[in-house]
């Protein structure tokens, strides 16, 4: 994706904002390969990290509603449709993935728009299922929004950090190298989510009877 390298070249806010709206309906765009250098630059003064990091939750925001309303709209047999024709195709987009995240979404209730901003291959499709199931809007967005301000949080740190031990042309490399434990560290991070709220909502149900 030629345009996409272009734009990674010329990173400022609206493009962040951008390639994050992107990344959160159904092209694939690696967020880490855009928060991580936006804040890698942002460490020697060319951005503001604080800006990067709501440029991007901005972008999801906007992303994941669209991903919302057209699954809310258009329902669940043209969404598989698209996901099995040669357009869902070139998104890297196919019926496991959808299904994958309805699965998700069902196991986990609304708090899965939350965590499943943090999860990859869950991430950018999470919005869908939110959608089919008739979600309140703005407890989908509120939901996004923290959960793609943690992430977008994560990597600018990471970002931030490689500033101070690689030089510019080995940034690419050492993200991808660095993306292992940051998906561990992620992972970890849900699951005491999903205890944590599945703890609350028991305390809950208990408190009423």
């Amino acid at each position: 994706m030629s345009w996409i390298s272009t734009l990674l070249g010329n990173l400022n806010y609206g493009t962040i904002l951008l390639l994050m709206l992107l990344e959160s309906t159904v092209i694939p765009v690696p967020s880490e390969l855009v928060v991580a250098p936006a804040a890698f630059h942002a460490a020697s003064g060319e951005l503001d990290v604080v800006l990067v990091v709501l440029s991007a939750t901005v972008g999801a925001d906007i992303g994941a509603s669209i991903n919302y309303f057209v699954a809310l709209y258009v329902g669940r047999p043209v969404i598989y449709r698209f996901a099995n024709s040669r357009w869902g195709k070139l998104c890297l987009l196919n019926e496991e993935k959808v299904k994958k995240s309805e699965r998700y979404f069902d196991d986990h209730g609304i708090a899965a728009t939350l965590t499943g901003r943090l999860i990859p291959g869950i991430r950018h499709l999470i919005s869908i299922p939110a959608g089919l199931a008739r979600m309140t809007y703005w407890k989908f967005l509120l939901y996004t929004t923290i959960g793609a301000g943690l992430w977008h949080t994560i990597l600018a740190a990471l970002g931030w950090y490689l500033a101070t031990i690689v030089p510019e042309d080995q940034l690419e490399a050492t993200i991808q190298e660095y993306n292992h434990y940051i998906v561990a560290g992620i992972i970890a991070i849900v699951v005491i989510a999903i205890i944590y709220l599945f703890i609350k909502s028991k305390l809950k149900k208990n408190n009423h009877k």
